[in-house]
């Protein structure tokens, strides 16, 4: 055969052979079918990338005079054999600090790291340290190199009892596995909000505990592109967003406050994930909303007292993937602007088991026609006005809301301005005694509680 003839022939070759080599990556065995090619593979021994921009250096001249004449705490660290315990004389050092071996560091709570204004305070490029009892605090203000007080770049590592201030970023965790951050206070620079760094971020780190930390004064605590994390009982106070997911699967968040931020917990392209047993309040503001959901899906909403917000949950294209849902339950929505709002609305949302009391607007739903997309059972509804004729507890009647001169804001959202005006309100009250348009259904609720559940706060 020429090899003209052998040229032809190696397109189809090629063809068959690629498909060969896919089916014998799904050949029965004893066991059933093996896994396809890399579906086994141990994601977490591969090196990590490093994706930060170089730091700069910084002589001494250009850091604040404050750390001139103190010690570099370089020195102690260089001087600790790795795995040992290095328990810091009280005082206070200069940075900046990069730890690059197992060590355990225990300040006592007497020890202050500062780094004059300049840079990164402390670096823990290392798995399995422990950095306890330490004050770190000026980081410089750059956001092309984020200079935070703490930058963690490895597994296993265990912070705790950490006091962060001063500082641009606070604790900044990237492709950072299998951490615990417990027991810290995080406070950035004295900056207006939106040039302030995140008091604690995650980035491409799964399997961290988060636990027991404050975040005070800062941006937002992120956690993007982050699975598996919990974020336990921590508190968050006059921030911008107190969590923000972004495409971050199957993340925790349990038993935390966060009070008088901007947005509480924002779930933005992610899946999975559960919110429960949480206090959120006074997220007010134009843009003040307790929960918020862009395109996520299979979400519990569980347990939550959201009280004093402008917006309790606020509700864009969720659930996003097809067949998938949002369960909101056993919740209070108490004394909010607007309890629950949809827009972009796709259904999916089975809303079941709440308390609905004191709210300006219990729920707003834009666009016509879709009362039948969600689930609405057994909430407890502070306006229902049926009765209980044989003392079960539950609504004899269904309970419906229905838009009348809401619309108006509804689809016109400039005129929320005006929404309790004594004109809105007059315009209302004449709706509902003769409608001269037809009343939009928002929800229907087959079996509303006439009694409000034991337990509930309020």
């Amino acid at each position: 055969m020429n090899n003209r003839r052998w040229v032809s022939l190696l397109p189809p070759l090629l063809l068959v052979s690629s498909l060969l080599l896919a089916r014998t990556t799904e050949v029965d065995d004893e066991a059933g079918k093996t896994p396809a090619l890399g579906a086994t593979a141990d994601l977490s021994t591969a090196p990590r990338v490093d994706v930060d921009r170089p730091k700069p250096t910084f002589p001494l001249y250009e850091r604040n005079k404050r750390v001139h004449g103190l010690k570099p705490f370089q020195a102690l660290v260089d001087a600790a054999p790795e795995g040992s315990v290095l328990v810091v004389p009280a005082g206070n050092y200069a940075g900046p600090v990069i730890l690059t071996k197992p060590l355990t560091i225990e300040g006592h709570g007497k020890v202050t790291i500062d780094a004059g204004d300049r840079g990164t305070v402390f670096s823990m490029q290392t798995n399995g340290a422990t950095l306890r009892g330490i004050h770190l605090t000026g980081s410089g203000d750059s956001h092309d190199t984020d200079d935070s007080c703490l930058d963690v770049r490895g597994h296993h590592n265990r912070i705790e009892k950490v006091v962060v201030d001063n500082c641009l970023f606070g604790i900044d965790l990237k492709q950072s596995n299998d951490n615990t951050v417990i027991g810290n206070k995080v406070r950035s620079k004295a900056a207006d909000l939106g040039v302030r760094g995140d008091g604690l971020r995650l980035w491409y780190s799964h399997r961290n505990l988060i636990e027991g930390n404050e975040v005070t004064d800062s941006r937002d605590m992120v956690a993007w592109y982050s699975n598996d994390n919990t974020f336990r009982r921590n508190m968050g106070t006059r921030s911008r967003y107190s969590i923000h997911f972004m495409f971050a699967k199957n993340n925790i968040v349990e038993e935390n406050r966060f009070i008088d931020n901007a947005v509480g917990v924002y779930f933005m392209y992610t899946e999975g994930g559960v919110l429960r047993n949480n206090l959120i309040s006074h997220a007010t503001g134009a843009t003040g909303m307790a929960i918020g959901f862009k395109e996520a899906s299979n979400t519990v909403i569980e347990g939550n007292e959201i009280i004093y917000c402008a917006v309790g949950i606020g509700s864009d294209l969720s659930p996003f993937q097809p067949d998938s849902k949002i369960w909101i339950k056993n919740n209070r929505f108490a004394y909010n602007g607007i309890a629950v709002q949809f827009t972009s609305e796709l259904g999916g949302n089975v809303v079941t088991d709440n308390v609905f009391e004191g709210n300006l607007t219990n729920v707003v739903q834009s666009g016509r026609g879709k009362a039948g997309l969600n689930e609405w059972r057994g909430n407890y509804w502070d306006d229902y006005t049926g009765f209980d004729r044989n003392h079960d507890g539950m609504g004899d009647t269904a309970y419906e809301l229905y838009a009348y001169a809401d619309q108006i804001w509804i689809e016109m959202p400039t005129a929320r301005f005006f929404k309790t005006a004594p004109v809105m309100e007059l315009l209302d009250f004449l709706e509902r005694l003769a409608p001269f348009s037809s009343p939009e259904l928002t929800l229907k609720d087959e079996h509303p509680r006439f009694v409000k559940p034991q337990g509930v706060k309020g």
